[in-house]
Order: structure tokens, then C-alpha cells, then sequence
């Protein structure tokens, strides 16, 4: 009898884990587009400018990791309760918190800036960029006061331009033009009340304060258009404007900077302090003083003496001076008695004519020439040529180093001359001078006419040059009559050519 077949019993299956709850999206993303969205909304419908929103970023961007954190702690407690996990931070996440403390720092740190003192640090004008912080308010105000007599004024402006000129009363009056910068017309007008020019009177002194910083970081330029008796000295302090003075029959002292100052028709003294800016003084009968550091300076017609001192970045302009003539810089030094002419100096070049002695030069790397010289020399030059034109001649002593040196005198001058150079020539138009150039050194010497004057001549690596000069320039010839036919002129004698480097 066959045994029956065995069936297998059935393969046990264990039972799969139950799959856990889907993730939930966190809404810390569609928060932030909502946030970013609002803001927006109301930078374009000027609710809010550019500089509210980056002053409000500043001082408050810990707030939006802490509103990060408590969306993070909600969604977790909701994860919680629903038997699911929680979504996490993700790199997505991390690279926004790590772009929010960074630019947070940032922009603290910006907050804290003085933006107007940079800004006239590195001299940035308020017409070079737009105003991004609001708009611009304008507003204007007249004052008017009476004037004590003998009296001086004094105006304090560290933002605006200050016109000053004589009245024709004994009053002081005051035209005030100023521009507010603010996020609209309310705080504007806020502002505006806060920065009102005052005047006030103690003593002698009458003391006009445009108040501009009274408005703490807010921009405010104030105007001040003043007209002031004649007789009354004027002293302003000026921080950024341009400056301008006229009418004046008492002294003038003026600090500035960032802006032009111009002074003119003045009977006394002016005294001018500047920095980053340009200077022009015109018309005085007393004395004028300049000193610090700018670009141009002009000074005419001045009736008393003239000292500049400071370093000047393009040109320095004089013309016809009474008195002497002091000027100081990092790089040359002189001193005249008298300037009849005019005077032009730049970085390179330093020409001059009507020049009165005695003279005193000390300069490095220009290229000189001072025609019409009258009186004492002494002079000293490096890297640039020398050129002298004497009308009367005094003294003279010239070193120079890598330019030849050109001396022209009266043709019936007596002088004595003593004159040596290695590395060049010595040339002469005086046949009662010996001149010896040897290879390595020439030498000239010798008297002429009387002897009454010394001249003392040191080069090196270049040539040196005595010339006859002329008494008088040639009188140009008249224009010629059409109806006549003109007359051939005699050849005029060759004038000897200065050396040019």
C-alpha cells in the first residue's frame, strides 16, 4: 500500500512595517516671499524708502531669526501631534541664516558710519548722486536785524554756500535759501523748524548761526546770502560750500573747506585757511595771508604783502603785488620784494617777469624762468632748467643740478663772474670773460665794466650761459597802412633761444 504525499505547509510571510507619515512642507519659505513681497509693496508705494528700509534692517535683523526659530518650534510641535517628523533646517535654510547674519553685521556696522563726515573726506559734492534717502524739501527765510556799530559778525555754515557783501543801511540782513533731504513733506517741515538761522548780539560781536547740524544725521544745506555794513570785519567758518566776500573796509578771516572762496574789493586785511578747494583774491589794500591745502590759488592786485603757505595741487597764480611775496610748500620755498608782473607756478613750471629783489628761490624738478629781474639773486634748482632775464642787475647766485642755466644781463652791466659745470659747456657773450672748457670741467671768470655785482654760477651735467640782455623790449612794428605799400624792415639781431629739456 503506498504512503500518501506530504504537503508542505504554507510559506509564513512576517508583516511589513507600517510606512511612516509623509514629511510635512515647512512654511518658513512661503513666510519668508510673503515678508519679502510686503516689503516691496511698500518701498514702491513709497510707504517706505530705501534708507528707512536699510535703517530698519540694521537695527532690527536678530528679529527675523527669532520669527525663523519660532515657525521652526511650531512645525515641530505640529509634527509632533500628528504622529510625523518634522522637516528640517536644510542647506537651503542654513545658506539663509548664514546670509542674514552677514549682511545683519554689515549693516550694523554701516549704520554706525559717519556718512557725512566721509563724504567730506573723500569730497563727494551733493549734486553727484542721487538722493536715494527721500526727497528734496526747499525752503527760504529772510532775517533782519539792526547792526551795532563797530561791531564784528561772525558766520558759522558747515553746510551751504555764504555770500557776504555791504548793505546800504545799518542792518544786518540775512536771505536764506535751504535744501532738506527726508522721506516726506512732514518731516521735512520738522527739520526745517529745527535748523532755523538765529543772531545773535553779545558785545561786539554779532554771531550768525545757520544751525545745520541741528538736525542730527537728516541732510540740511543751508544758503546764506548776508548783507552787512561795510565797516564791520567778517570771520566764517565753513566746513562745505563755496564762500564769497566783497565790500569790505575792516579785516577778513576765513576758515573753509570743500568749496571756492573768492574775496574782493577789500580795504583791509584777508586772511584765508582753506582745504580741497580753490582760492581768488582780488583788490586788497592790506595784507593777505593764505595757508593750507588746495587746488588753485589767484591773487591780484594786492596792495600790501602776500603770504601763501601750504601745499597747493595745481597752479598758484600772482599778479602785481606791492609788497613781499612769501611762499612755502613741500617743495619750494621763495621770497620777493616786489611783483610788478605775473607770477605763474605749477607742478612742473615756475615763470615770472617784473620780478623786484632781492629774490630768494628754493625749488626741486621745475623748469624756471624770471624775466625782468631787478636786485639780489640766489637761486637753487634740481632736475629742471634755470633761465634769468635781469633788468637791473644785483648779486647773483644760482646751483643747479641736471638743466642748463641760462643768465642774461644788461649789456653795460659791470659784474664779476665766477661760474663752473661738470658735464657741460660754458658759452659767453662777453669776450673780456675767460672760459675754459675742459672735458670733465669747464670754468668761466672774470670782470666786466665796473665788477660792481658778483655773479656765482654752480651746474652740474649741464651747460651754462651769460647773455647780453637787451635794455628794452623791441616796440612792434605798426600795423601797415593799406594804402601804402610797407616798407621792408631791417633783419631784427638773433635773440638767443632758451634750452629746452
Amino acid at each position: 500500500m503506498s504512503n500518501p504525499v506530504a504537503t508542505p505547509p504554507p510559506p509564513q510571510f512576517s508583516p511589513l512595517p507600517p510606512l511612516p507619515p509623509p514629511r510635512q512642507r515647512s512654511f518658513a519659505g512661503p513666510f519668508v516671499l510673503i515678508v519679502i513681497g510686503t516689503i516691496f509693496l511698500l518701498t514702491t508705494m513709497r510707504v517706505l524708502s530705501v534708507g528707512k528700509l536699510a535703517h530698519l534692517f540694521a537695527s532690527y535683523w536678530p528679529l527675523l531669526l527669532i520669527l525663523w526659530g519660532v515657525i521652526k518650534i511650531v512645525e515641530h510641535q505640529r509634527a509632533q501631534r500628528g504622529g510625523y517628523r518634522s522637516s528640517g533646517i536644510g542647506a537651503g535654510g542654513v545658506l539663509l541664516i548664514v546670509m542674514i547674519v552677514v549682511f545683519g553685521l554689515i549693516a550694523s556696522q554701516l549704520q554706525r558710519v559717519n556718512w557725512s563726515g566721509l563724504r567730506d573726506e573723500i569730497n563727494v559734492d551733493d549734486g553727484d548722486f542721487p538722493n536715494i534717502f527721500g526727497e528734496t524739501f526747499n525752503y527760504d527765510d529772510h532775517l533782519q536785524q539792526d547792526f551795532p556799530a563797530d561791531a564784528g559778525l561772525k558766520v558759522i555754515d558747515t553746510h551751504g554756500a555764504v555770500s557776504v557783501h555791504a548793505s546800504d543801511d545799518n542792518k544786518i540782513t540775512v536771505i536764506v535759501r535751504k535744501r532738506i533731504g527726508a522721506e516726506n513733506q512732514s518731516d521735512a517741515d520738522k527739520y526745517n523748524s529745527e535748523t532755523k538761522p538765529a543772531i545773535t548780539a553779545i558785545g561786539g560781536l554779532v554771531t550768525l548761526n545757520a544751525n545745520v547740524e541741528a538736525a542730527g544725521d537728516h541732510p540740511v544745506e543751508t544758503d546764506l546770502d548776508i548783507s552787512v555794513p561795510r565797516k564791520a570785519a567778517v570771520t566764517i567758518s565753513s566746513r562745505r560750500g563755496d564762500v564769497n566776500v566783497s565790500g569790505r573796509s575792516a579785516n577778513i578771516d576765513i576758515a573753509a573747506q570743500h568749496g571756492d572762496t573768492s574775496v574782493d574789493d577789500v580795504t583791509a586785511n584777508v586772511k584765508v585757511s582753506q582745504e580741497k578747494g580753490s582760492v581768488k583774491v582780488e583788490q586788497v589794500s592790506g595784507d593777505v595771508q593764505v595757508g593750507g591745502r588746495m587746488s588753485d590759488v589767484t591773487v591780484a592786485d594786492v596792495k600790501g604783502s602776500v603770504q601763501l603757505e601750504g601745499e597747493f595741487q595745481e597752479s598758484v597764480k600772482l599778479e602785481r603785488i606791492a609788497k613781499t611775496i612769501t611762499f612755502k610748500s613741500s617743495r619750494t620755498d621763495m621770497e620777493f620784494s616786489r611783483l610788478g608782473g605775473s607770477l605763474d607756478l605749477n607742478s612742473d613750471e615756475l615763470h615770472a617777469d617784473e620780478v623786484a629783489g632781492p629774490v630768494r628761490l628754493t625749488t626741486r624738478s621745475k623748469n624756471i624762468r624770471l624775466d625782468g629781474v631787478s636786485g639780489d639773486v640766489r637761486l637753487k634748482d634740481d632736475n629742471g632748467t634755470v633761465e634769468l632775464i635781469m633788468h637791473s642787475l644785483g648779486n647773483v647766485q644760482i646751483d643747479n643740478r641736471n638743466g642748463d642755466v641760462q643768465l642774461a644781463v644788461p649789456e653795460k652791466a659791470g659784474f664779476r663772474l665766477d661760474a663752473r659745470t661738470r658735464g657741460g659747456e660754458i658759452q659767453s657773450d662777453f669776450p673780456e670773460l675767460k672760459v675754459n672748457n675742459d672735458e670733465r670741467e669747464a670754468k668761466a671768470s672774470g670782470s666786466v665794466g665796473s665788477g660792481s655785482s658778483h655773479i656765482v654760477i654752480t651746474n652740474e651735467h649741464e651747460g651754462i650761459e651769460i647773455r647780453k640782455a637787451s635794455a628794452a623790449p623791441p616796440t612792434p612794428p605798426a600795423p601797415p597802412n593799406p594804402a601804402k605799400p610797407a616798407k621792408a624792415l631791417p633783419e631784427p639781431k638773433q635773440a638767443p633761444q632758451p634750452t629746452d629739456n
